[in-house]
């Protein structure tokens, strides 16, 4: 058994493909395939149920997937850690932002770090919370933004900001009129929603639940520049963070009574070695949320 098996077989265990894991590694598909029988025979076990084109691993591959990641993630870690002692020459830092924050908070950020540390690349991947630490948990990204509430315990976080989250209304609509409107009558609008799996969904339906409310839901989307959209033409209303619908003179926001907050954290893999370069990402975007908050406190005074 080899690191370039262990990279072979951890990534076929992430796209459940043979095919999807030898593009994503360059390499030949047969050469890939071969790595894998040979490391079966060398093992004596069988690795991967192989059924119908369709990949998973067997109960053996589960306990060799575990070992292969802290392995990798080990090797990956020393060369970073070496790397670090070169100074921020290079580095690489791969961080997961939920597509509101992509386009309404962080393009200011990224700008930024890549005007301070031009020799740096970030990697940007936009997703939903439940999956960015997914894919911390997994490696696949050194940190991300999530939202606050149930935090596992095998992340480490790092309050970023708090923002309102708002019913969002076309201009005309009556609650334009209203400060604020309870959670229960905006349940019986026709609603448009997040899907399952984003934390905002998850907040607003979990509080309707525990107080016997049906959310009448007309359409559901995790593209939230539909759910704009879908606003506007009247098909139903949802819920925004305040900053996105401030932004669109076309959508009006109006608060829930009580208010409720969303709390968005930085969140890394507990005990993994943090490099130079994701260090200086999240000291750098902390050095901006304060600018923030001290911006938006000037102009709220």
């Amino acid at each position: 058994m080899d690191l370039r098996q262990l990279k072979f077989f951890a990534e076929i265990a992430r796209f459940s493909n043979f095919t999807r894991a030898a593009e994503e590694l360059h390499v030949a598909q047969p050469a890939v395939s071969t790595a894998i029988r040979k490391l079966e025979e060398e093992l004596e076990l069988v690795l991967f149920n192989r059924q119908d084109r369709k990949v998973s691993l067997t109960a053996e591959g589960v306990i060799l997937l575990e070992h292969a990641q802290r392995i990798l993630g080990n090797l990956k870690a020393a060369g970073q850690e070496m790397a670090d002692l070169r100074g921020l020459d290079k580095g690489e830092v791969r961080v997961g932002v939920p597509p509101m924050m992509s386009a309404y908070f962080f393009p200011t950020i990224i700008c930024g770090f890549a005007e301070r540390y031009p020799h740096l690349r970030l990697e940007v991947s936009g997703e939903g919370a439940a999956s960015i630490q997914k894919m911390i948990s997994l490696g696949e990204l050194d940190m991300g933004v999530i939202a606050g509430g149930h935090i596992p315990d095998n992340l480490e976080v790092r309050h970023i900001l708090r923002e309102e989250v708002v019913v969002c209304v076309p201009p005309d609509h009556p609650f334009t009129a209203r400060s604020a409107v309870p959670l229960g009558e905006f349940a019986r609008q026709p609603l448009i929603m997040f899907k399952e799996g984003y934390y905002q969904r998850e907040m607003l339906f979990e509080e309707m639940q525990e107080s016997g409310m049906t959310p009448q839901v007309v359409f559901e989307t995790n593209l939230y520049t539909m759910v704009k959209s879908l606003v506007k033409k009247r098909l139903g209303i949802s819920t925004l963070l305040r900053m996105v619908v401030e932004d669109d003179a076309e959508l009006r926001a109006v608060s829930f009574d009580p208010p409720l907050h969303l709390d968005l954290m930085l969140a890394w893999k507990k005990g993994a070695y943090l490099s130079r370069a994701n260090r200086a990402f999240a000291d750098f975007l902390m050095e901006q949320v304060r600018s923030y908050g001290t911006a938006a406190g000037e102009e709220n005074g």
